[in-house]
């Protein structure tokens, strides 16, 4: 029997691996930056990642739709679970997005929308971070969002980690996507209305601000920009390095800032840290002296974009991987042909 070309395409390239199951790679400096795999088999669609505030190494991330309110807590040293919150009396709907903001709350979005943009009003949900690491279940604050000009579809949630205001950037399918930002306090009364503030010309996946609130980062699945954030608005300044993943949908800082790193779906997903250079710095990274020069987010650069070492030859067997695949599908519709003009 023939196989079936697309399916067998798509079946090869979904079967090469999100990651090789190597342990954590140190950072370059050897800080709390590193590589690591996500090893709970529960956690097969990472869809937001967050670096923890109160326990030093943990990342909180969570799945798409399907999986209902959970929120993993993932000890980056090891790669596994230590505690998992499930928010109580809560249907989640498609949850894109996490983030930790000063208040020393988690902020959870509920806000996707696989319809294109069709659904009237969003959520997020805040509960307090957990001082201990167990499996609990807590009771969260809901807020109602809705968008001035009308539903879209939207993945990234950022909480600025100086002034607590909430943003949300949405996924653009054509045009422009744009940057919404709610209103000083949300309310958990009413409707909270989030105003369009900037473009933002990236499909969306999840964006992240640097701890010390001076830069916006926001991702695709093949490309991220970075924003010098002034006044409440963002200013384009460069395109940090993205690495190859299966399906890029996470991005957050480390908690010294001085690298992004960047998650996927899949089952044992990687995440991937990139070193940021020159400006696109946080403020109160370069302004301490301590960093090295380069051509910051140049991804033909492996020091450059963090990718050197390991993490590079990892992205290259990734990407040797996908020319074989290639190369074999382009074999077996040769040999197919051949045997049809037979």
């Amino acid at each position: 029997m023939r196989p079936f070309l697309p399916a067998l395409g798509i079946a090869a390239l979904l079967a090469l691996p999100a990651a090789p199951p190597a342990g954590a790679a140190p950072a370059a400096d050897g800080g709390a930056a590193s590589a690591f795999t996500i090893q709970d088999p529960r956690i097969k669609e990472s869809s937001g990642l967050a670096a923890s505030r109160a326990h030093k190494g943990v990342y909180w991330t969570h799945n798409d739709s399907g999986d209902g309110a959970n929120v993993f807590a993932v000890d980056s040293r090891t790669g596994r679970t230590v505690a998992t919150v499930t928010l109580s009396g809560v249907k989640a709907r498609d949850v894109e997005a996490v983030s930790v903001g000063p208040d020393g709350n988690i902020y959870l979005g509920d806000i996707g929308d696989n319809m294109g943009g069709t659904w009237p009003e969003v959520w997020i949900y805040r509960f307090p971070e957990p001082k201990t690491l167990q499996d609990t279940a807590v009771t969260p604050t809901r807020f109602t969002v809705r968008y001035a000009d009308g539903p879209r579809d939207a993945e990234s949630l950022m909480v600025h980690p100086k002034t607590g205001r909430v943003y949300i950037a949405s996924k653009k399918r054509s045009g422009k996507g744009a940057l919404y930002e709610a209103p000083e306090q949300l309310s958990a009364d009413g409707v909270n209305t989030f105003r369009r503030v900037a473009d933002i010309n990236v499909w969306a996946t999840d964006g992240a601000f640097s701890p010390d609130g001076s830069r916006l980062v926001v991702r695709g699945y093949f490309e991220a920009r970075a924003y010098r954030w002034t006044d409440n608005r963002p200013e384009e300044i460069g395109r940090p390095a993205v690495p190859l993943q299966r399906q890029g949908e996470s991005v957050t800082f480390s908690p010294d800032g001085r690298y992004l790193m960047y998650g996927t779906e899949g089952a044992a997903s990687r995440v991937t840290p990139v070193e940021l250079k020159d400006d696109l710095l946080p403020d109160s990274v370069s302004q301490d002296g301590s960093s090295d020069s380069g051509k910051g987010g140049d991804p033909a650069d492996d020091k450059a974009s963090g990718t050197g070492g390991a993490e590079s030859d990892r992205t290259l067997a990734i990407g040797a991987g996908t020319l074989a695949v290639a190369a074999a599908l382009a074999f077996v519709l040769r040999w197919l042909l051949r045997r049809r003009t037979r």
